[in-house]
């Protein structure tokens, strides 16, 4: 992506392409959107964008936010999410990063995606590998071993019925020493164009330290949220 004043450049041409291959759900009414009927897309009623960033994109003081997005019912999410996780998957692996190659693969601890404030009102979805299988006990996880890797896909849809792409978050547990006061957790946001927005202790690291900031209030749970009650894999 290209930077343009205060915006990224969104790369609409190549998402939309990536989309006419997937069977999508069409969009009705002003405030709400409806997969049940699926059908082809149709560009010309279609919006589809990349995750806008703004601000101090050097260094940001937080996740950059969908304004006013539509709140989405977890059927309506659950529908939306099968209409963008292969574009998605897709864009994230442009980024050529092992966790974007695997994810998908992953156990999913959420029933349907929810949404987050804190992630840019973006709607979420988490996965976690094997290592981090203590992840389901959720707030009783104890501390994460080494290797546990957690990866938060994201999408919303603004009030014009515009499905946005957002990123993938990645945190991954590296060894003793690696980040004191990140409870060496290391922290790396992709793009939804596969752009690497920035790394702990690697490429542009300032730009996830307020990651780090964030978890810190979370240090006696090894630094990790969790998902609402209502939205969790109980089994």
């Amino acid at each position: 992506m290209t930077k343009r004043g205060s915006m990224w450049q969104p790369r609409w041409m190549s998402v939309l392409s990536i989309l006419k291959a997937v069977a999508l759900g069409g969009c009705a009414g002003a405030n709400t959107v409806t997969p049940e009927t699926p059908k082809a897309p149709n560009p010309d009623h279609l919006q589809v964008e990349l995750s806008p960033i703004s601000g101090d994109v050097d260094r940001p003081r937080r996740h950059f936010r969908i304004r006013n997005p539509v709140k989405l019912s977890p059927r309506e999410a659950q529908g939306i999410y099968e209409i963008v996780k292969n574009a998605l998957e897709v864009g994230y692996q442009r980024a050529g990063h092992p966790v974007a190659q695997a994810y998908l693969t992953w156990r999913r601890y959420n029933t349907a995606p929810y949404s987050s404030v804190t992630h840019g009102n973006h709607y979420l979805n988490n996965y976690a590998n094997d290592t981090a299988s203590a992840y389901r006990h959720f707030e009783d996880a104890g501390t994460m071993p080494v290797g546990s890797v957690i990866a938060k896909d994201s999408f919303s849809v603004t009030q014009s019925k515009a499905i946005v792409l957002g990123p993938l978050f990645i945190m991954e547990k590296m060894p003793s020493g690696f980040n004191y006061v990140s409870g060496d957790w290391k922290y790396t946001l992709i793009q939804p164009d596969g752009t690497v927005f920035g790394e702990t202790q690697g490429a542009n690291a300032e730009r996830v330290e307020y990651c780090i900031a964030c978890h810190l209030a979370a240090g006696q749970k090894d630094h990790l949220y969790f998902i609402p009650e209502d939205y969790r894999v109980t089994r």
